[in-house]
């Protein structure tokens, strides 16, 4: 079998393996959303791509958008951690067959070169290059234009795999990113007085098509190079993780009991049980430590820059500041349980006790984006009235709205599998669950905003969050009830997708 038998083979497989999912319905409901998403972006990339070619056009640069292409790259660097996942979960159930399984990695990352989010990137380019040549620029200039910029996105794709492979075993790897692509976004800004020079010495070099066709030329020599390296580095990661060839301690030295949390009874046991979980877990660890992360990197920005400084952007970052750990963890609430679901059934409420360790685990963590957001309060840009109302907004009708999925999920989510973890796979209202939680509360501020002063308005949201928080009993076990109605089609859920 010759690779490109191999390749059309594989795509067959995946798509049989999508149309026999038990999942089906679920999947259509988020690939409905998942194309309007796109379509969306595709909208707003024409208006940037158009936006861009007129600026090339009157300036006679073709090369421009070159050069506004590392930064939009960054933020398809970040954008790819919510919309693709790495293909070694397609490849494990090759690699007991007689196929080289190295080859199998490779038709995995030729599929991704040649996705359909890299080709979405066209729709910036195209306009742009309409418009030039409308304007005059020569045909074979706009054509390598073209070509440099979609194998940027191509190597920007390779790249993301690379390093979210290598995040996974330590997050110390986010320094080679931030080295990257500072080296890359730095150099127009440093170095000189006047900070159009860098740009002009770049457009006046690169402006000329066989310059620009030996550019092109040196990005497929780099794409090929992150290829063979994607290809050695997935296949070793992902076999030492099938063999569980990674080294462990002889013997464990030290166990935290967490005693202090006994005095609470069930609960406390659970809150044992949360705080053990990120610690001895990597997927639940790695969401706590980025979380944390990004945290921080946004404190940062606002504190100390103004990039955020508009009243709605810094509203909706300071909302964000505190929900982001929620709901990450929450979108999958229920999801490490499945693992041990039964368990939790051989008793009555046991569930609802869980439920509220849960939830006041969450509440406490809000203490520590209150602290890490203190430097924005010190430089002007926060109000301590506004961070209280957005952490009591978060406790109250954020986690309200979250905690409904705890009725919905029912798939199984692994506690150690990182590579070849299985896609949980969403349904509609699950996503409208998340989408309501991430943007109601900043609707309603939004309105109120408009019709009275920020003091009052903080102050009615404070008011309103602390007062579901306190009836969080009456709405848990509101949760909990409707979850019991559903409980053999959950467990059914969680068993088949173990």
């Amino acid at each position: 079998m010759n690779r490109i038998e191999l390749f059309r083979l594989l795509r067959r497989n995946v798509k049989l393996s999508e149309k026999r999912s038990p999942a089906l319905e679920q999947s259509m409901v988020a690939k409905v959303m998942m194309y309007i998403g796109a379509a969306l972006m595709g909208a707003y990339m024409i208006f940037l791509g158009s936006l861009l070619g007129k600026m090339a056009a009157e300036d006679d640069e073709p090369a421009l958008i070159l050069i506004v292409l590392p930064i939009l790259l960054v933020l398809d660097f970040l954008g790819r951690f919510m919309v693709q996942q790495t293909p070694m979960v397609f490849v494990k159930p090759y690699l007991l067959m007689p196929l080289r399984a190295k080859s199998v990695v490779e038709c995995y990352l030729l599929t991704m070169v040649a996705s359909g989010y890299n080709m979405l990137w066209l729709a910036l380019f195209l306009p742009y290059a309409y418009i030039n040549l409308v304007a005059g620029a020569g045909f074979w200039t706009i054509l390598a234009v073209i070509v440099c910029g979609m194998l940027m996105v191509m190597i920007n794709s390779q790249w993301y795999l690379l390093v979210r492979t290598l995040i996974v075993r330590s997050l110390f790897w986010w320094l080679l990113p931030a080295a990257v692509y500072a080296a890359l976004i730095l150099p127009f800004f440093l170095g000189s007085d006047n900070l159009m020079e860098p740009f002009e010495k770049f457009l006046y070099t690169f402006s000329s098509a066989p310059v620009l066709w030996l550019l092109a030329i040196g990005l497929l020599a780099v794409l090929a190079v992150l290829l063979v390296i994607n290809r050695n580095v997935q296949f070793d990661f992902i076999y030492q993780e099938i063999t569980r060839e990674e080294k462990k301690p002889a013997a464990i030295k030290h166990v935290t009991q967490f005693t202090f949390l006994e005095r609470f009874g069930q609960n406390g046991e659970y809150l044992k049980l949360e705080l053990k979980s990120i610690m001895r877990n990597k997927a639940i660890r790695a969401r706590v430590i980025m979380s944390l992360a990004l945290i921080v990197m946004l404190s940062a920005l606002i504190s100390y820059t103004d990039v955020y400084d508009g009243m709605m952007v810094l509203n909706f970052w300071c909302y964000y500041c505190f929900s982001i750990y929620g709901m990450t963890a929450l979108t999958k609430i229920m999801g490490p349980e499945g693992n041990y679901i039964d368990l939790l059934m051989t008793q009555r409420e046991n569930i609802l006790a869980l439920l509220k360790a849960k939830y006041y685990f969450h509440v406490a963590i809000l203490i520590i984006p209150l602290l890490i957001m203190l430097p924005a309060v010190i430089e002007g840009k926060f109000t301590i009235m506004m961070m209280l109302a957005y952490m009591f907004l978060t406790s109250g009708l954020g986690y309200f709205i979250m905690f409904q999925l705890a009725v919905y999920n029912k798939q199984t989510l692994p506690l150690d599998a990182k590579l070849t973890g299985k896609n949980n796979v969403e349904s509609g209202l699950q996503l409208l669950i998340e989408m309501v939680a991430m943007f109601a509360p900043l609707i309603i501020v939004g309105g109120m905003l408009l019709i009275m002063d920020e003091t009052t308005a903080y102050t009615i949201m404070a008011v309103l969050g602390l007062l579901i928080t306190i009836a969080h009993p009456v709405w848990l076990r509101n949760i909990y009830q409707r979850m019991m109605k559903r409980r053999y089609t959950n467990m059914e859920g969680f068993h088949a997708s173990r």
